[in-house]
């Protein structure tokens, strides 16, 4: 039966959305968690430790985002994990997450002149010292609109956790074009949840990107 498109089903997509800003929020900061160790790996003074952080962000910048979400939920339960799509997708976003994070993290902290850490290192500064209280909140300050950037992209990147049975803005959006057949109102209940959250995003990330080039 044909259900009409009423104010339930713009509730089912509000409800998707929620879903989506969820996701993206844990994704986001066990990313930035994770992308932060990346990023000290990859510029570690030990070779083996940046080979291994660069292995891992070559394989989540090199594979799609949806092969990975199905290595976690399908992969996961080989070695005896059972997981939900909740945490089969959060798991997914967030390792992807931290490898871009980490190559975004890990290019801004060798833009920091190496001036900077040299005369840490001339007033008796240890290397942990160093990257926290001079090379860190250099890097991320210059990292800081990609990284916003990037958070946009997650966002969208959500929608393909659909894959896997997660319910979120545009799978709700599918759900309601099923029911009632109205593909353009569901959808473009969609589009414009998408634009209203990413849309100011990414003016607040091309904001600061102007207000850096001004300040160099």
């Amino acid at each position: 039966m044909v259900r009409e498109f009423t104010l339930n089903e713009i509730w089912l997509i509000l409800a998707g959305a929620q879903a989506t800003l969820i996701l993206s929020v844990i994704a986001f900061t066990g990313g930035g968690i994770f992308g932060l160790l990346v990023a000290l790996l990859r510029t570690a003074p030990v070779r083996g430790l940046r080979r291994l952080a660069g292995g891992f962000i070559d394989f989540f910048q090199g594979t799609p985002m949806l092969l990975q979400l199905f290595l976690v939920f399908y992969g996961l339960p080989v070695f005896g994990v059972h997981v939900n799509v909740w945490v089969a997708a959060a798991v997914g976003l967030t390792l992807h997450a931290a490898a871009f994070l980490g190559e975004i993290w890990r290019g801004g902290i060798q833009a920091v002149p190496r001036g900077q850490s040299e005369a840490a290192l001339a007033l008796g500064l240890g290397y942990v010292d160093r990257m926290r209280y001079v090379v860190l909140p250099q890097a991320l300050r210059m990292s800081f609109a990609p990284t916003i950037g990037f958070l946009v992209q997650l966002i969208k990147g959500t929608s393909l956790a659909a894959i896997i049975g997660f319910v979120e803005l545009s799978r709700s959006a599918q759900i309601v074009s099923s029911a009632t057949y109205k593909p353009l109102w569901a959808y473009g209940f969609a589009a414009l949840g998408y634009f209203l959250i990413c849309f100011p995003l990414s003016r607040y990330a091309a904001r600061l990107e102007r207000r850096y080039a001004v300040a160099t």
